[in-house]
């Protein structure tokens, strides 16, 4: 993914939050709904969470230097873990506490029909943030499904504004759900309920994200078809015939490291060492083009240096 195509995808959910959280506000002052201010609470931290994402990018644009002569493009999974973070604690931990306040403590709605109005036009903004998040991640996802697209990309904003936007929808919905059967029933309890509905499924939504991305933050390796076309053009079986060892690791979500011990035909000189080596540099950096740090050692495959 690149950075532009994901700052795209994350503008058009800052706008759209923005504008939902005020309406939600709006609608909880004048209903007193509980559902409705745990998803204004949940707006304002998903628009908090796309200024993060796009300080992440910003952040990870500086130059390498002596300290960090790799760069500084982890910042991008830095800034995302953070946004994990504070969906579960400000998302997730205010709409429980919320919810459970109401089912103790239920309270009369007052204009609920104005709770509806604000939520159906909410959920056309989060689906206009939803579709636009979906169409910058369908070339990138390919004929994977949704699911494995999260759990594979090594770029985290697309699948971070993807389980955002679904969760909004998805608590949109319980929300509406919450006001609707508190309207036809009168009984304030549903409101609760949809509130405490809507603070389980963010506290899923981030659990999964703080996974995501820790793992990410740490370094993941090549995808295994990134493995296999890697080792695939390190091998060109006249000068470099296996591939002993190799190891990868993401120093950013464009950016690859590759560190390999390859075994050259025995009787070829210094020269022609050197030769095959940069060849099979640019045949994987063309494979694979995140794969920017390229370090190749040759040398003369023995069953104990495989061994070990």
């Amino acid at each position: 993914m690149s950075a532009g195509g994901g700052k795209k995808a994350i503008i058009a959910a800052l706008t759209a939050n923005a504008g939902i959280a005020a309406a939600k506000f709006v609608g909880a002052a004048i209903t007193g709904s509980g559902s409705m201010l745990a998803e204004a609470v949940h707006s304002v931290a998903d628009t908090g969470n796309q200024g993060l994402l796009l300080l992440g990018q910003q952040r990870a644009a500086k130059e390498a230097d002596e300290l960090h002569p790799f760069g500084y493009a982890r910042n991008r999974y830095f800034y995302s873990f953070i946004v994990a973070l504070v969906l579960f604690t400000l998302g997730s931990g205010y709409a429980i506490y919320e919810g459970i306040h109401k089912i103790q403590h239920p309270e009369e709605l007052s204009s609920p029909i104005v709770a509806i109005v604000i939520l159906v036009i909410a959920i056309a903004l989060e689906t206009y943030s939803f579709t636009t998040a979906v169409r910058e991640s369908a070339p990138l996802k390919g004929g994977a499904s949704w699911w494995r697209f999260i759990r594979n990309s090594r770029s985290p904003e697309l699948p971070v504004v993807l389980l955002e936007d679904t969760g909004a929808l998805i608590g949109l919905v319980f929300a509406f759900a919450g006001v609707g059967l508190t309207m036809l029933t009168h009984d304030p309890i549903w409101d609760g309920v949809g509130t405490l509905a809507i603070g389980g499924l963010l506290g899923v939504i981030a659990i999964v994200l703080i996974v995501e991305m820790q793992s990410l933050l740490i370094g993941e390796g090549a995808t295994p078809e990134e493995n296999r076309r890697i080792r695939a053009n390190l091998v060109d079986e006249t000068r470099i015939d296996r591939v002993i060892h190799l190891k990868t690791q993401y120093l950013g979500p464009e950016e690859l490291l590759v560190a390999a011990k390859v075994g050259v035909v025995p009787g070829l000189d210094v020269a022609a060492i050197a030769d095959a080596i940069d060849d099979a540099e640019s045949r994987v950096r063309a494979a694979v083009p995140a794969a920017r740090v390229i370090y190749l050692e040759p040398d003369l495959y023995r069953t104990e240096l495989a061994k070990g």
